[in-house]
């Protein structure tokens, strides 16, 4: 049987997105607004600790020989 995959941060995004979504038509009752606000802050805190891992990962990938996380600013391609 294979193994289910964990949502990603896209997954998280997409879900919270929707929550947002539906939290903005004002057609919710007051039980299901807290809910769906509910859900949508642990969405929102699933997309922080995937972020701080992934930062993580990118400070290790960083090292020096010395073990030392050099930290260097981020430059994308388009500048």
């Amino acid at each position: 049987m294979a193994k289910k995959k964990a949502p990603g941060f896209e997954d998280h995004l997409e879900a919270l997105q929707q929550v947002v979504d539906e939290l903005e038509t004002g057609e919710l009752s007051l039980d299901e607004s807290l809910a769906r606000y509910k859900e949508g802050v642990k969405r929102l805190e699933s997309c922080h600790d995937l972020l701080r891992k992934a930062e993580d990962q990118v400070k290790v990938l960083l090292e020096n020989a010395d073990g030392e996380v050099v930290e260097e600013p981020f430059e994308s391609e388009e500048e």
